[in-house]
């Protein structure tokens, strides 16, 4: 699709929301900030391998442990040896991370407790403490931000989401957020082919009526555990396809819009995760390819002033459950990318760390959450747009903020 009609299309999508005015923030002109939703909970532990603690990394994961850095298919070495990368992400995000355009912050995450999708989402999308009985469902934190730089020299802010439907995070009165989605991905339906094909061998046999029930219970079973991936998703894309809609998404950003929300799905990986290669590794090569290609999209002057920041709604667990997958945790790895990083931050893990051993994991299974999202994203905004404490307040009530000096 052409610029000038992409630009029409969304010119014509409905606005939700009426502006209210709040106390003004000096926000520089042009700077441009994508917030990155990786619907389902990924695998941190696959994308950031704790190489300073690999003994047991090695024994909680004998399947999908990524290999060591320095073998086939192994980690890339970060940040002085205490990380290493996915190899998955070598052509795409590492560049940028070796260009300091590019960091990682470590332990990230909610104190929500519940391990459930739906609950942790909501409460990321609204910005909230998890302990707040209160949840106005109106109100999502990228619309108050919006509100709050709309107040001031920013008076024409455009924030939207790159979505079918307008996501919690840019619900509000606030602001005025459009969404349109850029790209339809369809479901790919289970193949029976190779299944037929094995009943077929054993028809008119002793053992047809037994492989037949295995296959039944089989299906059953991933279609349960598909329910709950498409679930936990919320009808987000999948992260095929993605690196064409994220270069839609910068040619719309860097020509119209200030601040933009994606969501991304399939990262719910119970069953069959894969290593170094395998389905996990195929997602993350695919977000990657996005994320490149998003940078690559803005250009080098619009890149220099844009922030993208991928989060999740937890991680996931430490060891392996018994189907080669991990199960729902706490801490996650939050990325951290754009032209405009600070030098002594990027190219870096960056936030408060702790050595991954048994006695430091979180309930004996997961990572901890030392760098509180709402503290950390507050101070991301607090010196992406100058921000006053009571403008971090708006949209953070509560919180404390926590400069990790990221631009």
């Amino acid at each position: 699709m052409q610029r000038r009609h992409l630009l029409q299309l969304i010119a014509a999508t409905p606005l939700a929301g009426a502006a209210a005015r709040v106390v003004a923030a000096p926000a520089a002109e042009g700077t441009k900030l994508l917030v990155v939703f990786l619907r389902g909970a990924y695998d941190s532990t696959s994308l950031l391998v704790p190489t300073a603690n690999s003994d047991f990394y090695y024994a909680s994961r004998p399947n999908i442990a990524i290999p060591r850095p320095g073998t086939p298919d192994g980690a890339l070495p970060l940040d002085g040896g205490d990380w290493g990368l996915h190899p998955a992400l070598a052509q795409s995000v590492l560049p940028l991370y070796q260009r300091k355009q590019a960091a990682f912050i470590a332990f990230a995450g909610t104190d929500d407790l519940t391990r459930s999708h739906f609950e942790t989402q909501d409460a990321i999308e609204l910005g909230v403490a998890p302990d707040n009985a209160r949840r106005d469902y109106r109100s999502g934190f990228l619309n108050r931000l919006a509100g709050v730089l709309g107040a001031g020299p920013l008076a024409d802010v455009s924030p939207i989401a790159f979505t079918d439907q307008l996501p919690i995070v840019l619900r509000g009165d606030d602001a005025k957020a459009a969404n349109m989605a850029l790209a339809g991905v369809a479901r790919q339906a289970l193949d029976a082919r190779q299944s037929q094909i094995i009943a077929s061998m054993y028809r008119n046999t002793a053992l047809a009526q037994p492989v037949a029930e295995g296959f039944q219970v089989r299906d059953e079973v991933v279609r349960a555990m598909q329910a709950e991936m498409d679930a936990a998703s919320r009808n987000a894309m999948s992260p095929k396809g993605f690196e064409q809609v994220a270069r839609r998404m910068a040619l719309l950003m860097r020509e119209r819009y200030d601040i933009g929300f994606v969501d991304v799905g399939g990262w719910d990986t119970h069953v069959g995760q894969g290593a170094a290669k395998g389905y996990l590794a195929n997602r993350f090569e695919e977000l990657g390819r996005g994320v490149a290609g998003f940078a690559q999209e803005m250009g080098d002057a619009a890149w220099r002033q844009t922030v993208v920041v991928v989060v999740s709604e937890f991680g996931r667990t430490f060891r392996e459950n018994g189907n080669r997958g991990t199960d729902h945790g706490h801490g996650t790895v939050y990325w951290v990318l754009g032209g405009g990083l600070a030098a002594q931050a990027g190219g870096r893990v960056v936030g408060e760390q702790q050595p991954l051993t048994q006695a430091t994991l979180f309930q004996n299974r997961d990572h901890a959450v030392l760098n509180e999202y709402r503290a950390v994203l507050g101070g991301l905004f607090q010196r992406m747009y100058g921000l006053s404490t009571a403008q971090v307040a708006r949209v953070f009530g509560g919180a404390a903020v926590k400069d990790l000096r990221l631009v």
